[in-house]
């Protein structure tokens, strides 16, 4: 049993916001040495990570194609020190748990844009980068 911090992201889906600041948090986790563990699930978990999420972390050398779309049940929710959620309605939707800290992150759900490959390439690139300088953020301050 690890006694280091245990972080969740939450989102809606799953698929992507949360995936990528996983990844990113286990990424920076490792390469700070700190012993962090981390987890994302989602209110409404849409069963897939989606590709491009998967894509874009792959620029960054960090493999995400193995990840599991989870459910907020599927994750440790009892155990966790810090709570992010990545969108307005995992915000509503984030259950109360009793000394948790919680931090909102209001990004965009490159998911959910309707518009053409490329500009939802470049649109998950964008949110990515943003993910990443929080979460970096995020895991050298703990």
């Amino acid at each position: 049993m690890t006694t280091g911090i245990k972080i969740a992201f939450i989102c809606t889906g799953n698929s992507a916001r949360s995936q990528i600041a996983e990844g990113f948090g286990k990424y920076y986790a490792k390469k700070f040495g700190k012993d962090i563990e981390v987890f994302s699930g989602g209110s409404k978990p849409v069963g897939y990570v989606h590709p491009l999420a998967i894509k874009v972390m792959a620029e960054k050398g960090i493999d995400i194609s193995n990840n599991k779309s989870k459910s907020l049940n599927e994750i440790p929710l009892n155990e966790i020190d810090y709570l992010i959620t990545l969108c307005g309605e995992a915000e509503k939707e984030c259950p109360v748990i009793p000394n948790v800290k919680v931090e909102h992150w209001r990004i965009l759900d490159p998911a959910g844009v309707n518009s053409s490959e490329e500009e939802k390439l470049k649109i998950f690139r964008k949110v990515r980068d943003l993910i990443d300088t929080k979460v970096k953020a995020l895991i050298k301050r703990l």
